[in-house]
């Protein structure tokens, strides 16, 4: 979903502030998190939060993800992204990930977490910082959409984990984002926002006849330039069973003396790493 259109500031910061939201959304009931709970029910915790905090829509309701489901151990089909009554123990990673509207702004983010100590989930937190600054740096050079997916996979394999973004429908590694058609009626379906479901596939079908694609994975449809737009991009790591994700909005803007740059410099991974330097 999105476009390819310039974004005026006054848009990019609605976008900028449903983001921070949702990142606040998530390190609170990330906090709040104890030993027995399940995953429905910290996704829940997570919707009441953001619901209470103003969002009025969705592009897709929060999900959690305890344990090896971290990992995407043994994911197959799509129904299994969707949380469970998986019980939360001591020092197992979390994900907490969301995609909250306001006014049609959307956000989705990637946040993970443990309640008690995992050092493995805390190294791979760090190394994605490194990850975040590749992919810049790789569409800044002017590199294929397919090509910088591939110099994330290699990285990560030179890291010695896994690339868990495959395991996502399509394989991807980000999607567009936008703000919806607002005049469409407001429901959720199978875990999705409606108008969300509406926008990209409208997006689908556009992009598909100029030869690209809002969806950036390692296939034939992304191995093309950098598309204007706003980018929902969320590398997520693999190491046995445990997993590490961040997800944020990447502007491409097509300018050759800006290419690309990051929505938001301020977001609980980026000033960890900035407080580890």
């Amino acid at each position: 979903m999105g476009s390819t259109r310039q974004w005026s500031e006054e848009e990019l910061e609605s976008f900028r502030e449903v983001q921070k939201l949702a990142y606040a959304g998530a390190r609170a009931v990330g906090a709040s998190l104890e030993v027995g709970m399940t995953e429905r029910e910290a996704a829940r915790e997570l919707r009441n939060w953001l619901t209470d905090a103003g969002v009025d829509d969705w592009f897709h309701l929060p999900f959690a993800w305890f344990g090896d489901r971290t990992a995407f151990r043994g994911f197959k089909q799509p129904l299994q992204f969707f949380p469970t009554k998986r019980r939360l123990e001591a020092d197992m990673p979390v994900i907490l990930d969301c995609a909250p509207m306001i006014g049609g702004y959307t956000a989705d983010i990637g946040y993970a977490c443990c309640v008690g100590s995992n050092p493995v989930q805390q190294q791979m937190i760090d190394d994605l910082g490194g990850i975040r600054d590749l992919i810049l740096q790789r569409v800044c050079d002017g590199a294929t959409l397919k090509q910088v997916y591939l110099d994330v996979d290699a990285e990560i394999a030179t890291l010695g984990y896994e690339n868990r973004h495959r395991v996502y429908p399509g394989r991807v590694i980000a999607h567009r984002v936008g703000r919806v058609h607002r005049g469409l009626p407001k429901r959720i379906v199978a875990g999705f926002g409606s108008r969300s479901l509406s926008t990209l596939g409208r997006e689908i079908v556009l992009d598909t006849w100029r030869a690209r694609s809002p969806l950036w994975a390692d296939d034939r449809a992304s191995d093309h330039a950098p598309s204007p737009g706003l980018w929902a991009v969320e590398p997520h790591l693999g190491f046995r069973d445990v997993g590490a994700k961040f997800e944020e909005i990447l502007v491409i803007t097509g300018d050759p003396v800006r290419p690309a740059y990051w929505l938001d410099d301020d977001l609980p991974h980026v000033r960890r790493e900035r407080s580890a330097a």
